[in-house]
């Protein structure tokens, strides 16, 4: 049964003012909502992935462990672990790619639905240019995208997160799509 958002947030703050005991206590807290959020994020990959969700999210506590972050609340921690995730996945592509692919790149889909179907490690890489792109044009989009996305929020969550509304968050997310579809359409600039 999932933990109360506020004892996720209280567990959070407790941490982050250096209680070492509240991160053993938080861990088996977030840790099958991190799972849900590595299955789902798999789950778009092809399906001869060699990277399990259970590895995903072992990577992703390290790098949230190690991370200097004062910790807001559950949504900021999940908008973290979702970016996390995101360069995780990003960095397992490119280094298969490196390995495997002699750095052939594949042209990628981007449906309306924002949904990434089954990709090659190419198509993560291009979906994360693509996602640089809108950031460097319009960062709260590339926000969206990845919490709703990537991360898994809700819309009232990525709303909270970025301190907008959910009307603004859907309206945003029809443009950031669109932005997204174009650029995957064209391809690396």
């Amino acid at each position: 049964m999932p933990a109360a958002p506020e004892s996720v947030t209280r567990l959070l703050r407790q941490w982050s003012a250096g209680d070492k005991r509240a991160l053993d206590e938080l861990m088996p807290v977030v840790y099958d909502q991190l799972h849900r959020l590595a299955a789902s994020c798999l789950r778009a990959e092809r399906p001869d992935h060699t990277l399990r969700a259970t590895a995903l999210v072992n990577e992703a506590y390290l790098r949230l462990v190690s991370a200097d972050v004062n910790w807001d609340d559950r949504v900021h921690f999940f908008a973290i672990a979702a970016r996390t995730l995101r360069r995780i996945l990003v960095d397992h592509a490119k280094s298969q790619q490196r390995d495997k692919r002699g750095g052939g790149a594949e042209k990628v889909e981007f449906d309306e639905a924002v949904v990434i179907g089954p990709q090659t490690g190419a198509g993560i890489i291009e979906l994360d240019l693509a996602l640089q792109r809108l950031a460097g044009h319009d960062p709260r989009k590339s926000e969206i995208i990845e919490m709703l996305c990537f991360g898994g929020l809700t819309y009232d969550e990525t709303a909270a997160a970025l301190q907008i509304s959910p009307a603004t968050v859907h309206r945003e997310l029809k443009l950031a799509k669109a932005f997204l579809h174009r650029e995957l359409i064209r391809g690396p600039s």
